[in-house]
């Protein structure tokens, strides 16, 4: 029944990109299983990125069951649908029940999606992991799955208008190799290991990012320590304090 619902809207997602005339470029789908559970991990800098996280497991023919926040399900137009796509709904008062119900999926050989950021990072940079990811690959007996996206950020982010113009937008995709998580290590040892490996795939996709800024005004998508006016991770921190 999932299908029915998923691969319409995978569909209409494709059909949308190819309205805006986004140039996808996806490299290392490969890494990500056929068959069997993973726990698919990326960065998170769009409200987009969900949808092209998804789109690097088309490939491998592989449906992605993301963990998102419980309001989204809420919502009378996204709810249908997000439950229809059995994807996860996330109350973090009472996060267990969605972490057992993510473990479930996983033991019966779904891929599920997790942002281990929790939530879009301004500054377009890696900030900490949570170590969910790998405390459910670990318990799962999965694979963590590393991936990074670079250019949603020009289409949809917090605190910028969208750009749902035909604006010919480059997004790079690059998903890695397999990093395991065994259950003698500890989950905080392999959640820095995962993050070591999204930051790789994240500085690979912004070297291999086709586009630069066409003038001063267009450097807010570029992170700071890269020349680009982006806040800083400490400008976000001292903004949410004062907020």
């Amino acid at each position: 029944m999932a299908e029915l619902v998923y691969r319409p809207v995978i569909g209409a997602a494709r059909t949308m990109f190819k309205a805006l005339d986004l140039k996808i470029d996806t490299q290392g789908s490969e890494n990500i299983p056929r068959t069997g559970g993973a726990v698919l991990v990326s960065n998170h800098i769009s409200y987009l990125d969900f949808i092209f996280t998804g789109l690097a497991a088309l490939p491998q023919k592989r449906l992605v069951r993301f963990m998102a926040k419980e309001s989204v399900f809420r919502h009378k137009i996204s709810g249908p649908l997000m439950r229809g796509m059995k994807h996860i709904p996330v109350d973090r008062k009472q996060g267990e029940d969605a972490y057992q119900h993510a473990l479930a999926s996983l033991r019966s050989g779904e891929v599920i999606g997790v942002f281990p950021e929790a939530t879009i990072s301004q500054s377009f940079t890696l900030k900490s992991f949570k170590s969910g990811a790998a405390r459910l690959a670990q318990e799962a007996g999965v694979p963590l799955i590393p991936m990074a996206l670079w250019g949603t950020q020009r289409v949809w982010t917090k605190g910028r208008p969208r750009n749902f113009k035909r604006s010919h937008i480059p997004v790079t995709i690059r998903v890695g190799e397999p990093v395991e998580a065994p259950t003698d290590q500890f989950a905080g040892a392999i959640t820095r290991r995962l993050r070591e490996r999204c930051q790789e795939l994240l500085e690979a996709a912004q070297r291999a990012y086709p586009v630069r800024p066409k003038d001063a005004s267009d450097t807010w998508w570029v992170p700071a320590h890269l020349g680009g006016t982006a806040p800083t991770p400490e400008q976000v921190k001292a903004a949410e304090a004062k907020g």
